[in-house]
């Protein structure tokens, strides 16, 4: 039997063993910027641009799914704070947020990326190859969306 894969989250029967949690905890080191009673942000140690900043709920969620409507909105909140702060902070024209969801999350705790751009900085686009719609398929998947919208709105997903 292979032995087991080494990863930045483990997850066991009785203990969540996650990096985030850790670094929240203050078991592991990392240049925070930003805490309050329900987030801390932290520059993110690979960072895409200088001033690449994570912000992390304090409280463990593997995905935006888990999340109750009150720490999403509060989430959102402080994004427009740290992400106002990162763009002064190193006087680019913008920032870049984004959240992963399940796929290409290296540690399965919610964390949103707030990434410093300046125009012109050499980034296209996103970071994966760019599809097309075939004939009439835009209008397939836009209504099938729009339906488990009103399914999960009306509770009859």
């Amino acid at each position: 039997m292979p032995g087991k894969q080494l990863t930045l989250f483990e997850e066991d029967s009785e203990e969540i063993n996650c990096k985030f949690c850790e670094i929240i905890s203050g078991k592991i080191a990392s240049e925070m910027v930003y805490s309050d009673e329900y987030f801390v942000a932290f520059l993110d140690y690979k960072p895409l641009f200088k001033g690449h900043t994570l912000l992390v709920p304090k409280k463990h969620f593997r995905d935006i799914y888990d999340m109750d409507d009150l720490t999403l909105q509060r989430m959102m909140k402080t994004v427009n704070l740290i992400s106002m702060a990162v763009e002064r902070a190193t006087m680019s024209d913008g920032t870049f947020i984004a959240i992963n969801n399940k796929v290409s999350q290296s540690v399965p705790h919610v964390h949103v990326h707030i990434i410093p751009r300046k125009h012109k900085d050499g980034l296209k686009g996103f970071f994966w190859p760019r599809q097309s719609y075939a004939e009439n398929e835009e209008k397939v998947y836009a209504s099938k969306i729009r339906t488990q919208i009103e399914a999960l709105i009306t509770g009859k997903a």
